[in-house]
């Protein structure tokens, strides 16, 4: 069974998770490691976006179409441009 340090304990067993403190160490505090990675997740994910839109009709998602880039969200929670 591998063991975690001890920055991955303390994220992985006390709560809220701060997420961004979670992704440094999953990869032992390497920030290069760590973009590189949510880059990589993001080009994957929007792949599977394309390949799903080209594979779904308008009527199946009631007009939805999906969208590559989000928009920005203001400190109030409501959606802003991007």
């Amino acid at each position: 069974m591998p063991t975690i340090s001890a920055a991955a304990y303390d994220i992985q067993y006390s709560r809220p998770i701060d997420e961004i403190a979670a992704a440094l160490a999953f990869h032992d505090g390497d920030p290069r490691a760590t973009i590189g990675t949510l880059l990589a997740d993001v080009r994957f994910l929007k792949q599977q976006l394309a390949i799903t839109q080209s594979g779904m009709s308008i009527g199946f998602t009631r007009g939805w179409e999906p969208s590559y880039e989000r928009g920005v969200v203001e400190e109030n929670g409501h959606a802003g441009q991007p």
